[in-house]
């Protein structure tokens, strides 16, 4: 807290690292809205909280109402705010039938289907046309639909939705402007097509906060890259054979909606996610009209056709590609610029709406305006076929980014202060570089634990002293295998509760699941627990955890399978009996050829946010395997987080499967044992009481922490 308040009295960005399960989220938000309530002079600081999954979303809008009722009972209506939750239709729809379609794009565009503006128009002349009862209803009540003061999680928003008949998903929208507090994803703020929503509704003096920022460089670089296949240029041609339709047909019908169109097509590039030299220029002519902008699109098309004709895998940069653009198809940087803009102004004027059918066009538009925008910081890759099946021709061009500071420099210029925090940031001065700002604070805080209640280990090798590592060259070997089967296994048969094991892949876990199950292994383990695997359905890896977490609340124990950098590891938690062990089969694997140290670091920071999901308190108490010979070795081993090493012992570096067993026994039987709880270790105290509370109220919160 002291940190952070340095940063915002500074007006400044911060870096904060405090290990997982220590608090951050509650620490964060505690000071902010404090800070905001000492200051009511001052112009109105707003909080914009961004995490990466929905999970996260709802646990902190959770922790956000407790505080507040908290300050509400001591400091009266003062303390009131209004905090709201915004994602997606798909987690904020009522209706039923746009509910039952497949994925989010398909949510997106049956929600649009019904709530466009000329499909409600239409429906005034035709009954048959489908409707949505909550979003009409919302729109009935015009500026009747509001909320009062308070926080609401998403599940709050649906409940409230049903109660009024209103739609969740666009009160949300339509609220965020007057919150004080807005919790949503990374990309509301990261990804230039949807970052103007929020951006352009909050004042510079709002702070930013970036939880779990660890993989922030990652968002970023995946939110300023584009894929295009062979499918997608085809999809991509319907497209603008159907646009060229819906244009023929307006002209004859209603030509003064495209005039007007023409006129007003620079309103559309007020996005401020997007560098500020772009939004100073003006839409070059040649795109303007309609018809115009169509026979540009058909020429990328022709082009990109041409050059996904490679034989072997070629890279070249966006200035030598968009070179060969204008020499060959005669289109211009300028013109690429506005491509995605201009494409959704078009769409709207000719009353299509946003739909999975478009996607193709859409990315390539998406393509255009990058490779326009951005000079350096990106390749093009053209590869002639999946290196896994490289008998099928299946041609794929790519526009990679290498930059991550490119994606997140409109929000460290728009916003006062930007707090990137995690539990896994070391070594801390990497992400200066890597995101290209200058922080006023940059913070690592060890963690503080009531007793000894972490065991790591590291097992080298099997009870038959084969090695185990999930390296290229042995991670399908049959001793292997067979180790780490016999590892868990014995796990089961002696830890209470929840178990978690992480896998470097899916394909790995679904390798190695499937030995497992062949040889009897799986069947001997579930004797012992229950067992649930992560997919990459996000709602059957939800209702896997809901049953897994029964299981272990039952008493009966469960084990959950899991990937490195999935859902799973990325956001949940395995508090107290939920996760007893951590296992982590292998180490990460990373899909690149560049620098061996940011690789290795990238690997290791992966591995500690798997392992760190089981501790989430002082008190709580968990053992973590570290299941590879590699780890063993110094060089990956001193890239581990700093509170893993802390309590990593030399006697536990190069374990057998029977000497992991031994000390796991040794370890649950000393946790067993009572132990004062407010206690200290090291004469240092580790939990406050009120007592400690109110003689900080007195002299002074740093004066305290220091004599501590």
């Amino acid at each position: 807290m002291v940190e952070l308040k340095r940063a915002l009295d500074a007006k400044g960005h911060c870096l904060l690292e405090m290990p997982t399960g220590t608090g951050k989220t509650i620490t964060l938000l505690s000071l902010i809205t404090s800070y905001r309530l000492a200051r009511p002079d001052s112009p109105p600081i707003k909080l914009l909280y961004c995490t990466r999954t929905v999970h996260e979303m709802e646990k902190t809008l959770d922790e956000l109402k407790l505080l507040h009722d908290y300050q509400l009972r001591h400091l009266g209506d003062q303390a009131k705010i209004l905090a709201v939750g915004l994602s997606s239709r798909k987690n904020l729809c009522l209706n039923n039938k746009v509910l039952a379609v497949e994925n989010r794009d398909s949510v997106d565009a049956a929600c649009r289907k019904r709530t466009a503006s000329w499909v409600r128009e239409s429906a005034v002349k035709n009954p048959n046309v489908e409707l949505c009862d909550y979003f009409e209803k919302y729109e009935k009540a015009a500026e009747n639909a509001l909320l009062r003061p308070g926080v609401y999680t998403l599940e709050d928003l649906m409940e409230f939705g049903k109660k009024q008949g209103w739609c969740p998903y666009f009160l949300a929208r339509r609220m965020f402007q007057f919150a004080n507090v807005i919790v949503c994803s990374y990309q509301y703020l990261l990804d230039p097509k949807v970052a103007g929503i929020i951006s352009k509704e909050f004042q510079k003096e709002s702070v930013v906060v970036f939880d779990e920022g660890h993989n922030i460089d990652n968002v970023c670089i995946e939110a300023l890259s584009v894929s295009v296949k062979k499918v997608t240029l085809e999809g991509a041609n319907r497209n603008l054979t159907k646009i060229s339709h819906k244009i023929d047909r307006c002209k004859a019908t209603d030509a003064g909606r495209l005039r007007d169109e023409y006129n007003r097509t620079d309103q559309f590039l007020a996005n401020p996610a997007l560098p500020h030299d772009i939004l100073e220029e003006a839409v070059p002519g040649n795109i303007r009209r309609a018809e115009h902008f169509v026979h540009v699109l058909h020429r990328l098309l022709q082009f990109l056709r041409g050059r996904m004709d490679a034989e072997n895998v070629e890279k070249e940069s966006p200035v030598s590609f968009v070179s060969s653009l204008n020499s060959q198809a005669g289109i211009e940087q300028k013109t690429l610029k506005f491509c995605y803009d201009r494409l959704r102004s078009l769409m709207l004027t000719l009353e299509i709406a946003e739909s999975d059918e478009f996607l193709p066009i859409q990315s390539v538009c998406n393509l255009a305006t990058l490779v326009g925008t951005y000079a350096r910081g990106f390749s093009i890759i053209i590869e002639p076929y999946d290196e896994r099946m490289p008998h099928i021709p299946d041609p794929i061009l790519q526009l990679s980014c290498h930059d991550a500071s490119l994606a997140i420099k409109p929000v460290f210029d728009r916003f006062q202060s930007v707090v990137i925090t995690s539990g896994t940031l070391t070594p801390i001065d990497l992400y200066p570089r890597l995101l290209g700002f200058s922080p006023v604070v940059s913070r690592s805080f060890e963690m503080s634990t009531t007793r000894d209640c972490i065991c790591p280990m590291i097992v080298t090798q099997g009870s038959d002293q084969l090695p185990v590592s999930s390296k290229f060259d042995m991670r399908s070997d049959p001793g292997v295998v067979r180790n780490y089967g016999k590892l868990l296994l014995e796990m089961v048969s002696i830890v209470p509760d929840g178990v978690v094991c992480f896998f470097v892949s899916y394909s790995h876990m679904d390798n190695i699941i499937a030995t497992w199950y062949e040889t009897g292994i799986l069947e001997k383990i579930s004797q012992h627990k229950l067992v649930f695997v992560e997919e990459q359905d996000v709602e059957k890896t939800r209702h896997a955890m809901d049953n897994y977490r029964r299981a272990c609340d039952c008493g009966r124990g469960a084990v959950f399978f899991s990937v490195a950098r999935g859902k799973v590891a990325e956001g949940i938690d395995f508090h107290c009996h939920h996760g007893r062990l951590a296992i982590m089969f292998g180490i990460p694997f990373q899909y690149t050829l560049s620098n061996v140290n940011f690789v290795l670091l990238q690997k290791q920071r992966q591995a500690a946010q798997c392992v760190g999901r089981v501790i989430r308190s002082k008190s709580d108490y968990a053992m973590i395997i570290f299941a590879d010979k590699r780890y063993s070795r110094h060089d990956k081993r001193s890239k581990l987080r700093g509170w893993v090493l802390k309590h990593l012992r030399a006697a536990h570096m190069n374990l057998s499967t029977d000497m992991a067993i031994h000390i796991a026994k040794d370890f649950l039987r000393k946790m067993a044992q009572p132990y004062d709880k407010a206690g200290s270790m090291g004469g240092k105290k580790t939990l406050l009481t009120q007592e400690d509370l109110d003689k900080m109220a007195e002299t002074g919160v740093e004066d305290m922490i220091c004599s501590m």
